[in-house]
């Protein structure tokens, strides 16, 4: 008995993947960010705990607001591009397999070939083959609003949580470098964890991810001395 071949790709896992990807840098540069600006400005320890809690609170009730919000709008307009060709298929069912045999006459395969493709593919399951093939829309990469919300605000959650631990135990001077080391530690550990999960090249995420937040905590950190000061 022969086996069966599975393939896994990790385009299945793509919408939860950038949205936990996503809350997590999130979550580390903006409550290191805001943690080195109150520091900056000469905050004592329990204001610069009390801003990151805040920022922690609020940023994932944000990413998940924004997170579920943005993706519904995908979801929504998924389903009324499924709605348009359903009424499509009813209205004109030769016309839907001319235009899915035109669209596998495009990709190379023989008009003859193309329009024995189109017919066994419409008797299969005719919205399913329009969908994927003439709308890009698959099973696997459809929106999914609730999954990508938790996994943002979990995910940022996570990470708003690194720096403020490191913030809770180191006190004094040694608060702004260390602070900032281990946010970019952290950031640089979660490129890695991303190109891993995604396949993709380690070093360039490594190096993308940790070069935006650099600039962020530094820029962040910069306005909170200039305020202090200014204060």
């Amino acid at each position: 008995m022969a086996l069966r071949h599975i393939e896994r790709h990790r385009t299945a896992h793509i919408g939860w993947l950038r949205a936990a990807v996503l809350g997590a840098n999130d979550g580390i540069v903006s409550t290191g960010s805001l943690v080195l600006g109150v520091a900056a400005a000469d905050g004592s320890q329990n204001n610069v705990l009390v801003a990151g809690i805040a920022g922690l609170v609020a940023g994932a009730m944000s990413m998940a607001a924004g997170e579920y919000v943005s993706v519904h709008s995908q979801a929504d307009t998924e389903a009324a591009d499924l709605a348009r060709e359903r009424a499509e298929l009813k209205a004109d069912d030769g016309g839907e397999h001319r235009e899915l045999t035109e669209i596998y006459v495009a990709r190379g395969l023989d008009p003859a070939l193309a329009k024995q493709v189109a017919n066994q593919l419409m008797q299969h399951d005719a919205l399913g083959a329009h969908a994927r093939d003439e709308l890009g829309i698959s099973q696997e990469l459809r929106a999914q609003p609730i999954q990508a919300a938790l996994a943002s605000a979990a995910s940022f959650a996570v990470g708003a949580v690194l720096p403020l631990i490191v913030a809770t135990l180191v006190v004094g001077s040694a608060l702004i470098p260390a602070v900032a080391a281990t946010s970019l530690l952290f950031l640089a550990t979660l490129g890695a964890v991303a190109a891993r999960a995604g396949g993709a090249a380690l070093w360039p995420s490594i190096l993308r991810v940790t070069f935006w937040g650099a600039l962020a905590l530094a820029i962040t950190a910069g306005v909170g001395a200039l305020f202090g000061t200014v204060v």
